[in-house]
């Protein structure tokens, strides 16, 4: 328990004055935690079942419902997932070397969701309603690997693809110095998927909606950063958090795709050229009962659409986020913004032949919008807006049937409404509606199909079961 003290210390210097201060009702047992933080404690919810293990802490503890992070569980995550309130099996030398300290617990979860979703019209030919079992299966192994390191990963079943890959990994270090007399936290983030190491629910990887349909038809364009990476990089980055008010973090990605043959030859497809810089700045602050957060991200990279030589597509994408947070009676609620503008320079895709872009330079614009109720018992209330415009481009968004755009428009808009209920902090019954104004150019006949397919024709109903343990 001594580790616990030290760790649960420092954590409640850097996070003092960015606590929301809530303390929502039936949020579990603390178990034998140190008194200096059981009140921290007390208002926050936490990772994966692995964690919770660990800490023997709840799930509520750094979970405003998973996977929404809470002023405690930013803090647990930017500290290497390395809090433990269980005695480790070590291995000492001597009094002032350790050369090893494991957890006797094997820090593995298991997630699972099971969905069913229907659209307002079936794909002439497909089904329009799709159940699927599971829809999603995840195998986690989280856990502190030593007193200043900790792992987050993930291996993901599919049942499209009927196969386990990788999914999410985070791999860091971090520690703390005292710069000025405030409190400096600083940490190194190794993982594979830009904005996955981010710590609030304003950025692309843990955004809302945090779980969607996986057959529904969706808009064709999307930023770089929006998941175009994800799983197909390698990033190593530094962070740091001054006095729990300043998050800075500089991050360089490069190619390590799964599935594809190595090393990278002529058949490689989005291979980066070089590094990939991504940056990201945060201000947060804790007014009484409401928390602030209001930042800047931002990713540029070059990409070989095809092999490993030549020209390259250069995309450059820059972001600003906020979230809110605010004690409303007795629950919470949590408003987030991000809006992202992509500057493309398609230098390899204008000139290949036959051309694969239109225009030697295009932009795109991505805003999202929403908000989250979330009241005890945990019951969340969920609506938000989002929109994609851009350069109109006959041949980045060309037309075809259902998915194409039969102007050359990326332009889609629509509205997410959602609600869920956990009659167990592990479990989650939802249900989602997404209404589109605008898909892919057009409210009406976006498509090149006999007659034409309208926006909201895609407007879909999902409802899933979404289990952790």
């Amino acid at each position: 328990m001594v580790f616990l003290h030290t760790v649960a210390a420092a954590l409640v210097s850097a996070s003092a004055l960015v606590t929301p201060s809530r303390a929502p009702a039936g949020h579990g047992s603390h178990g034998a935690l140190p008194a200096s933080i059981a009140a921290v404690l007390a208002r926050t919810p936490q990772f994966v079942p692995s964690f919770s293990r660990q800490t023997k802490l709840s799930c509520a503890m750094c979970h405003s419902g998973f996977p929404q992070l809470t002023a405690f569980g930013r803090m647990f995550k930017l500290n290497g997932y390395t809090m433990t309130g269980l005695a480790t099996i070590t291995d000492q030398k001597d009094s002032s070397r350790k050369t090893l300290e494991l957890s006797p617990v094997a820090p593995l979860s298991v997630m699972a969701i099971i969905s069913h979703t229907s659209v307002a019209k079936a794909v002439e030919g497909s089904q329009g309603s799709t159940t699927q079992f599971p829809q999603q299966l995840s195998l986690f192994a989280a856990s502190a690997l030593s007193p200043k390191a900790g792992i987050f990963a993930q291996i993901t079943y599919g049942d499209q693809a009927g196969t386990f890959a990788i999914d999410n990994v985070d791999v860091r270090a971090a520690s703390h110095l005292s710069l000025s007399g405030k409190d400096l936290l600083y940490g190194v983030t190794l993982h594979n998927n830009p904005t996955v190491q981010d710590v609030w629910n304003t950025t692309p990887a843990w955004g809302f909606p945090f779980t969607a349909s996986a057959v529904a038809s969706r808009p064709s364009a999307t930023t770089l950063i929006d998941g175009g990476l994800a799983q197909s990089v390698l990033g190593l980055g530094a962070y740091a958090l001054y006095d729990g008010l300043v998050y800075a973090e500089v991050t360089g990605y490069t190619s390590a795709p799964q599935g594809a043959k190595l090393p990278a030859d002529s058949t490689a497809t989005g291979t980066t050229h070089g590094v990939a810089p991504y940056w990201r700045v945060a201000l947060q602050r804790n007014f009484g009962s409401t928390y602030l957060m209001v930042g800047t991200f931002g990713l540029s990279a070059r990409l070989f659409p095809t092999g490993i030589t030549g020209p390259t597509n250069r995309y450059r994408d820059i972001g600003v986020d906020a979230q809110l947070e605010q004690k409303v009676g007795n629950g919470t609620l949590i408003g987030r913004a991000s809006f992202i503008q992509e500057n493309q320079t398609n230098v390899a895709s204008f000139s290949a032949t036959p051309a694969e872009a239109a225009n030697p330079t295009n932009t795109l614009h991505s805003l999202k919008v929403n908000a989250t109720y979330v009241a005890s018992p945990l019951t969340t209330i969920s609506a938000g807006i989002f929109g994609v415009t851009g350069s109109q481009d006959a041949l980045i968004y060309a037309a075809s049937d259902v998915t194409g755009s039969a102007t050359g428009k990326p332009d889609s808009q629509g509205t997410i409404l959602e609600w869920t209920h956990s009659p167990w902090l592990n479990t989650r019954i939802g249900a989602q509606y997404v209404m589109y104004s605008k898909f892919n150019g057009r409210a009406t006949s976006y498509d090149v199909t006999s007659g034409g397919r309208n926006a909201s024709q895609n407007n879909t109903l999902y409802l899933y079961l979404w289990l952790a343990y």
